[in-house]
């Protein structure tokens, strides 16, 4: 995995957003130097690599992947008012909000550009998958957004918003490596239920480390969902189980302003729930039933395996 991030880091330290004004691209740029794991153009790399593909044909459509998602976290990161990304001033914070507007704006585009550049006679088909994700991150955000005004919500609906929120950028990442490799249309579909269902265990996951992670290697403070009342996993399922006394002290609980008393009452009540497990269960089974489809995918054992390792790293990850 470190050669495939040496080459992504590589190639987004030589991408440089030029134009007038400025002031419109520095954010962008600024965006791009903030690092993080890039899991999503790494996976584009390796999936068409196990596909039997030149990987540096793939590494332009892998960036243009990576700018789209730091598109959406400049806009993320102003609809949920923070302050921080990655240990750094979010853009809205460090210039203004119509600027992090604008700017998350021409990020999308150079996505675009980026990838219609680079995708020779396999346009049609990435600038159509990459159309497709780019919809449903949008409509998972949306969601996301409205779950927070709603008491009560399935985990159904939860499973289908993160589905589009967070699976569906991972499972089209890979679809793309696949397409630029040529994989057929069966191989292509299947690595992208194999991302699907990989992301929709990595957000469940999320959702764990944020509860009961270890704050040393978590990155951050635990419990940081819970202070926001966000309608986590365990937060829909902990009001699914919960007897009605314990329902309505998770109630009174959502307005405490004793943010530590909070986090600490809220998870004595996943605890006794046995949230905990159940949530550590259902990403363990979305990440079999991934590990299902990769199996499926017609290309020799030993070309499997990176996906396979990086796969079980996600599931197992602590920060």
């Amino acid at each position: 995995m470190n050669s495939y991030y040496k080459q992504i880091e590589s190639a987004i330290k030589e991408l440089h957003f030029n134009g007038q004004p400025v002031s419109l691209y520095e954010p962008a740029n600024y965006m791009m130097s903030l690092g993080g794991k890039r899991i999503r153009p790494i996976l584009t790399l390796m999936s068409c690599k196990m596909f039997g593909g030149d990987i540096n044909s793939a590494i332009q459509p892998a960036i243009s992947m990576e700018v789209f998602h730091n598109f959406t976290l400049v806009h993320d990161d102003f609809m949920d008012n923070a302050a921080m990304r990655r240990g750094k001033k979010t853009v809205h914070e460090k210039w203004n909000a119509p600027t992090a507007i604008l700017a998350g704006d021409v990020m999308l585009v150079l996505a675009y550009k980026l990838l219609s550049e680079s995708s020779g006679n396999k346009m049609p088909e990435t600038i159509g998958l990459f159309n497709d994700t780019a919809i449903k991150v949008c409509e998972g955000q949306q969601l996301d957004m409205e779950f927070q005004g709603k008491d009560e919500i399935s985990i159904e609906e939860y499973i289908d918003m993160i589905g589009l929120k967070t699976a569906a950028l991972l499972a089209g990442c890979l679809k793309m490596g696949a397409i630029i490799a040529g994989a057929d249309k069966k191989e292509a579909d299947l690595i992208y239920t194999f991302g699907y269902k990989l992301g929709i265990s990595f957000q469940i996951q999320d959702d764990l480390l944020d509860s009961f992670g270890d704050p040393k290697t978590f990155g951050k403070s635990i419990g940081g969902d819970i202070v926001e009342n966000k309608k986590t996993f365990l937060a829909i399922k902990a009001r699914e189980l919960a007897p009605p006394a314990m329902r309505i002290k998770l109630d009174e609980l959502a307005t405490e302003r004793d943010y530590v008393k909070k986090v600490e009452l809220i998870l004595t009540i996943y605890e006794q729930l046995g949230v905990k497990h159940i949530t550590r269960d259902l990403s363990e089974k979305y990440y079999s039933e991934a590990l299902a489809c990769l199996e499926e995918t017609d290309v020799p054992e030993d070309a499997k395996k990176e996906l396979r390792q990086l796969a079980g790293e996600l599931l197992n990850r602590d920060k």
